[in-house]
């Protein structure tokens, strides 16, 4: 019997913004856009990733729950690691971004098959518009490792001015996506006209979000830690995880007060005794912090504008998308630059998963919504060529045969000579970028066409044709003019040229991984992990100090808990067991809260 949601016509296509900071996904029901129910009438999951020490994953409030206390065993903001050649350790495990994103996305899948029935599904991934090629075929193998057929990749403002153009079908309008997540920013400028939506420009930065924000709060509060007492808690990793946990509530109240009260009993230690913080931060403080890196927006903003060709007072509406634009300082920037309020006509945390989900049911036909969409190449391809300057040849610059911001589906040609005599072969190497010099690009692909005539340099000719689709799919063509001879490649994963034996071995290692609930050796080891345990044992020691001097003053019930945790302290660190330890420790810091020390 099929679940309720489920459409037995077709299989079932969802929308997924797969965040840096938290995860959502949505689907097409009667019509319309319906976030996916998480967990707690919770429509968004942490994008964070626990390996308890039995081996099982868990994804979601758990894992972010343990970013303090096992920081070994957890990994956050993967998403800014993605498309880089990296190993990134769980415990003992060492697991590629890729497969960490892929124990997101399946619980995505675990999420969608309870609600919407068991069964193969679609899925279509938003990415920032400015992620690179090697970014957006990771993201793609993410999904296919969590057990999505990837139906389409497609730019987060673009899903957003999706879920916005959805719901104002009869307008004509140019609208400004100004898309700040926790990781990554994004402008986009949408024009919409009788139910088409072409996006006219988009620009952006990966590496550029409220994380950032964060971080300045924990080096604010670093700061006063190291004058007060002269200890840095950045140098300890615990420390630096509790002022990052910190550092974002402080970032999230902000946002709807003018100063915050911060009380830290224990940041870290100095000499066996805990090191603690009281402090104030004012959301002009903040403010002042973050302001360099919105100034950035604001460039990106006047870029965007400039390659679509337009006047500020050509924007009829702006959309704020991602959490972070919840930030006021964030709002005024926008509005002081467009002259405008901007709107909020979709929930900025849900904009793009619903964005995603009406792609998704345009293209599955449950939802007769008329939109037609293009979007932009997000960064120039082209391909390497000789510079030829002051009557010198040099080899390695770039020539771009599509050039950034151009509408897609594409198709472009270019011709080229030969370069030296009787040359009967040709390379083609394949970039993406908007440097100069192919060195300072993406490189995507290469391949040789042979079987030229042989001839004086600059006699035979050599069109190349870059065919580049709304998946992000380039196909590139080398054809001879003189024989009509061609070889044609398909770029569509940068990463994994290998064969279909390293995605297997990823797969089998995601399923293990995620499904896994024997017993493994504890990861806090100490030769594993650098004298973790022993960190645990002098952590507990200071909180059982603490505890020792409040006992006396203290009675009754509150006591009796006192001398509770006290006893279950100095078990733990009579055994040396890292796991009673981690539970204790996690008592007496609730406990410590409770009692305001």
């Amino acid at each position: 019997m099929a679940k309720q949601g489920q459409d037995q016509s077709f299989r079932p296509i969802i929308g997924i913004d797969l965040g840096t900071t938290n995860t959502a996904a949505a689907y097409v029901q009667k019509g319309h856009p319906k976030m996916m129910e998480m967990a707690d009438d919770q429509y968004m999951i942490p994008s964070v990733v626990l390996k308890e020490s039995n081996g099982k994953i868990v994804v979601g409030d758990e894992a972010r729950s343990a970013l303090v206390a096992m920081p070994a065993r957890t990994i956050a903001s993967i998403k800014r690691n993605m498309g880089e050649d990296v190993d990134i350790s769980l415990g003992k495990e060492m697991y590629t971004p890729e497969e960490i994103s892929a124990f997101i996305l399946k619980e995505i899948k675990r999420v969608a098959d309870e609600q919407l029935g068991e069964g193969e599904k679609e899925a279509v991934i938003t990415v920032p518009a400015y992620f690179t090629d090697q970014q957006r075929q990771a993201t793609k193998k993410a999904g296919e490792l969590a057990g999505f057929v990837v139906e389409r990749i497609i730019n987060e403002p673009t899903a957003a001015a999706l879920a916005y153009g959805a719901q104002n079908l009869e307008d004509d309008n140019s609208v400004l996506v100004y898309d700040l997540g926790g990781g990554t920013f994004d402008v986009s400028i949408v024009e919409m006209m009788s139910g088409i939506l072409e996006v006219k420009a988009s620009a952006g930065n990966h590496q550029l979000g409220g994380e950032d924000f964060d971080w300045l709060i924990v080096d604010w509060l670093a700061e006063k830690v190291k004058k007060e007492h002269q200890v840095d808690p950045r140098e300890d990793v615990r420390a630096k995880a509790r002022l990052k946990e910190e550092a974002e509530r402080l970032k999230i109240e902000l946002s709807s007060k003018e100063s915050v009260e911060v009380s830290i009993p224990v940041v870290t230690v100095k000499a066996d005794m805990p090191v603690g913080l009281d402090t104030v931060l004012t959301r002009a403080q903040f403010e002042e912090m973050i302001k360099p890196l919105l100034a950035e927006t604001k460039e990106k903003m006047n870029q965007v504008l400039n390659d679509a060709g337009m006047k500020v007072d050509a924007i009829n509406d702006a959309l704020l998308v991602g959490g972070s634009t919840k930030t006021p300082y964030v709002q005024q920037l926008v509005r002081d630059f467009l002259g405008q309020d901007p709107r909020r006509a979709v929930d900025p945390d849900e904009a793009v998963a619903q964005g995603a989900a009406v792609q998704a049911g345009i293209k599955a036909g449950s939802l007769g919504s008329g939109l037609i969409v293009t979007d932009v190449a997000p960064f120039s391809m082209g391909i390497a060529v000789l510079d030829e300057r002051r009557g010198r040849e040099k080899p390695g610059a770039f020539k771009a045969i599509i050039p950034r911001n151009t509408t897609i589906p594409v198709t472009r040609t270019e011709q080229f000579t030969t370069s030296f005599n009787f040359q009967t072969t040709v390379s083609i190497e394949i970039y993406q970028g908007e440097e100069r010099w192919v060195r300072d690009n993406y490189f995507l692909n290469d391949f040789l066409l042979e079987g030229l005539p042989p001839n004086v340099a600059g006699a035979e000719g050599v069109g190349v044709t870059f065919r580049y689709n709304l998946n992000g799919i380039l196909e590139v063509t080398a054809k001879s003019i003189t024989t009509g001879k061609e070889m044609t490649i398909t770029v569509e994963d940068a990463l994994d040229r290998n064969s279909d034996t390293a995605f297997q071995d990823s797969l089998a290692k995601v399923e293990s991984a995620y499904g896994s609930d024997e017993d493994v050796d504890d990861i806090f080891d100490e030769e594993e992990e650098g004298g973790a345990s022993s960190d645990l044992s002098k952590e507990a020691g200071q909180y059982k100090s603490q505890l020792v001097e409040e006992l006396g003053n203290r009675e009754g019930d509150v006591k009796k808990e006192i001398e509770q945790t006290i006893a279950e302290l100095e078990t733990a660190l009579s055994k040396e067991d890292s796991t009673l330890l981690h539970d204790a420790i996690e008592r007496a810091i609730d406990l410590s809260v409770d009692l305001e020390l």
